[in-house]
């Protein structure tokens, strides 16, 4: 970081806290050569998670797919869409911990089964069945047999 008025490498931070969207920090500084304040900013870069489709697509994460397909699986469900929101969020928190900058959808929708088992059997299994494809009753019935 340099000094904007005059280049000088050599500045003390005055004051520091976090800034009104809690996602930077702001930073009042002063250059220790020519005694000029200024303002900086310091933000968290994010690096887009991609997706890899079945077809071997790539597209950028977008976490509103996760909240419909889950919204659909819970419909006429007793779940709130508070509940809906955490588990997207924690779906979400999971895929970004895990530190891959590349994911695979198997691997996505392996989370939200785990998820959504937890929360509601019947929107697991309807989940599942989009998901996994089911053909047949039979499907449903070995879905269903290994809750």
């Amino acid at each position: 970081m340099v000094c904007p008025y005059c280049g000088e490498k050599e500045l003390k931070v005055i004051d520091s806290r976090a800034s009104d969207d809690t996602r930077s920090i702001r930073r009042r500084r002063e250059c220790e050569s020519c005694h000029q304040r200024f303002t900086t900013y310091e933000r968290i870069e994010e690096v887009p998670i991609i997706v890899v489709k079945k077809n071997g697509l790539r597209e950028e994460f977008d976490r509103s797919k996760i909240h419909s397909g889950i919204v659909k699986a819970c419909w006429k469900r007793p779940i709130s869409l508070s509940d809906i929101e955490n588990c997207v969020s924690e779906i979400e928190n999971e895929i970004y911990q895990s530190g891959k900058m590349e994911i695979d959808t198997m691997t996505i929708g392996e989370v939200v089964m785990k998820k959504l088992r937890e929360m509601d059997q019947i929107a697991y299994v309807r989940f599942a069945s989009v998901y996994k494809k089911f053909n047949d009753i039979d499907s449903f019935i070995e879905a269903i047999k290994s809750l």
